[in-house]
């Protein structure tokens, strides 16, 4: 897992993604895996133009722009803001993912922004050989985290 402040504003995250890059490129480092590993992301997307875009940006960034293999989708997009739930919600979302090798969809994405070029599926996905997922969770002035998760087997 890793942390960043980016402190860039009180409600908008820096439009490049600056702390939420560095916090996903740490919260790898830390877990001791390649980023090609890491088979999906539940993204903090609360479906805001500017929050969604430097997420997508921090991801491309955080992955050298190497995110074909990576699936995104935002649990909010069912359950809404859980608020001060939303990264314990989130983190069990994500480990439920890994068990069941199975990804939910994201709801109500009909127009993407220019850039938003990830994978995020609008079905539930199967993905079979899912080993490595990560959950991002995001808060006022800039706080970031990142968490991955592995399946013990793998």
């Amino acid at each position: 897992s890793a942390y960043t402040c980016d402190a860039h504003h009180m409600t908008e995250p820096h439009p490049k993604g600056d702390g939420v890059a560095r916090c996903i490129k740490n919260a790898i480092k830390d877990a001791g895996v390649e980023a090609s590993r890491v088979g999906y992301m539940n993204c903090h997307g609360t479906s805001t133009p500017a929050g969604d875009m430097a997420e997508v940006r921090a991801i491309q960034r955080a992955f050298d722009h190497k995110t074909d293999n990576l699936v995104v989708n935002s649990t909010k997009s069912m359950l809404g803001h859980c608020l001060g739930a939303a990264a314990g919600v989130e983190a069990v979302v994500t480990i439920q993912a890994l068990r069941l090798q199975k990804v939910h969809p994201t709801i109500n994405l009909e127009d993407r922004e220019d850039g938003f070029d990830l994978n995020a599926p609008s079905d539930a996905l199967l993905l079979p050989n899912l080993e490595v997922a990560a959950s991002n969770s995001f808060g006022f002035g800039g706080h970031n985290s990142t968490v991955l998760f592995g399946r013990y087997d793998a």
